[in-house]
């Protein structure tokens, strides 16, 4: 399939004429190839009432961001249901890192498995197209159950990670020098906000030497609004701007969840690249009962902080309700109104003019 444009929520084919399935993403650019890659969770066999959540890592390649070529698993499911990366558990958002200091390409993968056995594994590789080897295969950060996150690693070497603390902060920790652990430095961010105003999906990006944070609010797979932050020091004070979409009458963040930015090489430009995890929500007000409901069941909810320890994988296999597979993305250009970014519907729009 051949595209001259971008078109949010429209069913996105890959070169061969297949959907593209590689959710929860992230995008990057190589500058010695010229080439754009776009790695994610893949639904293609997940569906209602099924055993399947995610099988295995994708990835694409891509010389314009319109069309792109499957170049199949960047990280292959296991047949081992003693193995994190079985289809039938959560795996969910992975995020790569290149650290300088051991030449590892260093991928941490959110993991559910049912509501006790909850963790983050970490695998490495020598090339970022693999094959990734287990570093850590159960982990919990800093002794913490750990949601949605994000990563990023500072010129210096210096590298972070960003995560929902279910269902009640937003927490920052250093990472080690080898990126596989975190040290004992941490902050905490939007602290005590329970559902549907707890913060995940936390999306990091840079302009002009200011951090920024996109975040989602938490209502299953149900959109809803969005906020943006501000900061200078990871471990510092963050302004929060508010919601970055204009017009988005829905509250629903235009039915989708950023889970990536990218820059354009050479240029100030920014596109905010979300996933639309329910196509035929697509509009509808974030519901009344949905927030009611969160609300209800959140009300006497004390935040648990004792030290937490990773339960083992239950070994069987687990039914799920979520039909994902039919997932599509939407992709916008950013604005900017001083220092806060924001995003405006386009129902079409091109690379080219944003430049």
């Amino acid at each position: 399939m051949k595209y001259s444009s971008i078109r949010p929520g429209r069913k996105w084919l890959d070169m061969s004429g297949k959907p593209i399935q590689a959710h929860g993403f992230q995008v990057l650019y190589n500058e010695r190839e010229k080439l754009w890659y776009w790695y994610g969770e893949n639904k293609e066999d997940t569906k209602r009432g099924g055993t399947v959540w995610t099988k295995g890592i994708k990835y694409y390649t891509s010389q314009d961001l319109y069309d792109w070529v499957d170049r199949g698993y960047l990280i292959p499911p296991s047949d081992d249901l003693n193995d994190p990366l079985h289809p039938t558990y959560c795996v969910d958002r992975p995020h790569i890192l290149y650290c300088e200091k051991t030449g590892k390409y260093v991928c941490w993968i959110k993991v559910m498995a049912g509501e006790i056995s909850q963790f983050m594994t970490v695998l490495q590789a020598d090339r970022f197209e693999g094959p990734y080897t287990y570093v850590k295969k159960i982990y919990k950060p800093l002794e913490m159950d750990t949601g949605d996150f994000c990563l990023h690693a500072d010129p210096d070497g210096r590298a972070y990670i960003w995560f929902e603390r279910p269902h009640f902060q937003l927490v920052c920790a250093t990472l080690t020098e080898n990126y596989t652990a975190v040290t004992g430095e941490y902050s905490v961010h939007y602290d005590g906000l329970l559902p549907p105003l707890t913060r995940e999906a936390p999306t990091y990006f840079e302009r002009n030497g200011k951090r920024y944070l996109f975040t989602s609010g938490t209502s299953g797979y149900y959109p809803n609004p969005s906020r943006v932050c501000i900061f200078t020091d990871p471990h510092g004070e963050y302004e929060d701007l508010g919601d970055p979409f204009i017009g988005d009458k829905s509250g629903t963040s235009f039915s989708s969840q950023i889970t990536s930015v990218i820059r354009l090489p050479g240029t100030d430009q920014y596109i905010a690249c979300a996933d639309r995890w329910m196509p035929q929500w697509y509009i509808k007000p974030m519901a009344k009962q949905i927030i009611s409901g969160m609300e209800r069941h959140f009300k006497d909810y004390t935040p648990d902080t004792s030290p937490k320890q990773a339960a083992p994988l239950p070994g069987v296999e687990m039914k799920h309700n979520e039909n994902t597979c039919i997932s599509r993305y939407v992709w916008l250009p950013i604005e900017w109104e001083g220092d806060k970014p924001v995003i405006r519907w386009h129902s079409e729009w091109k690379v080219e003019d944003t430049k």
